[in-house]
């Protein structure tokens, strides 16, 4: 697999020019920018000063985070949904970034959506934004978040609604703590289901040893610092063939406040072993 960085991981602190440079600097092979980060970005920069960067380095762009909140839209928020999106395709064929993240919705009650609604409006949505993407030639990455907080939880449910939208260009995003939120250990046998050609992300993190219901996206910790079986994913997802990124995308206030050059630097010398 190949090291990639997500901007998440020191994004109070740093912005995207600091982030190519650092990321070059220490050894990654890919970047993961952010949408609003990249706004910020183009402010003051221009989209021919990021095209030229990624002209003459060897890091390069494999997905923007993320379009979020995708189901269960009313008119003005799929509107500003859509809005996002379109620049996000925009700046994507520009640069020549492959994938775009697309996260199911959060909210408090959530868990009484029933599966079958959840299930046909993600399908509905998943087919109308990659009908908007395929001009730009951007596939989607959907992302189950573990936390009962979010509509869209487990690897298992995440495939089943990617097989039913069954277009190649639509396939799911893995993060480790999002297995290891919804069931702890028994999800990471879900990765042995899910084909090659439907894997588009993995994001690598750890967390600290905390019971489900206390644990959040907070306690994500580098690689190797905590209690997620990182070596047995990897093996799983080298059995399978899967080569592409492996992306570092730690949530933590703590690193938002350290220097982002030893947050990145760190980083990748944790996270190298698992690779």
């Amino acid at each position: 697999m190949k090291l990639g960085f997500n901007e998440a991981t020191c994004m109070k602190r740093s912005t995207v020019e600091n982030d190519l440079v650092l990321c070059e600097r220490y050894g990654y092979k890919y970047i993961e920018l952010r949408l609003d980060m990249l706004k910020k970005y183009l402010e003051k920069n221009s989209l021919a000063d990021l095209q030229s960067f990624f002209r003459s380095s060897r890091l390069k762009p494999y997905a923007f985070n993320s379009i979020e909140n995708i189901n269960f839209c009313s008119a003005d928020q799929w509107d500003t949904l859509i809005s996002l999106f379109t620049f996000g395709c925009e700046i994507a064929q520009a640069i020549g970034n492959p994938y775009l993240i697309v996260v199911p919705t959060m909210g408090d009650d959530m868990h009484k959506k029933s599966k079958d609604d959840v299930y046909s409006d993600s399908v509905e949505v998943l087919n109308k934004l990659a009908d908007i993407a395929k001009p730009y030639k951007v596939k989607l990455a959907f992302e189950p978040i573990g936390d009962k907080r979010w509509c869209v939880r487990s690897l298992e449910q995440a495939l089943e609604i990617v097989h039913a939208v069954d277009r190649p260009d639509v396939g799911v995003a893995l993060d480790s703590i999002n297995l290891f939120l919804y069931n702890r250990l028994s999800n990471i046998d879900s990765i042995d289901d899910v084909p090659l050609d439907k894997l588009f992300v993995y994001h690598i993190n750890d967390c600290e040893d905390l019971p489900l219901g206390v644990l959040d996206h907070c306690h994500r910790l580098y690689p190797g610092d905590g209690i997620i079986p990182l070596a047995k994913i990897s093996d799983k997802l080298h059995k399978k063939g899967y080569e592409e990124i492996c992306s570092v995308e730690l949530f933590r206030p703590e690193y938002w406040e350290l220097d982002p050059e030893k947050v990145i630097r760190t980083a990748s010398q944790k996270a190298q072993r698992f690779l």
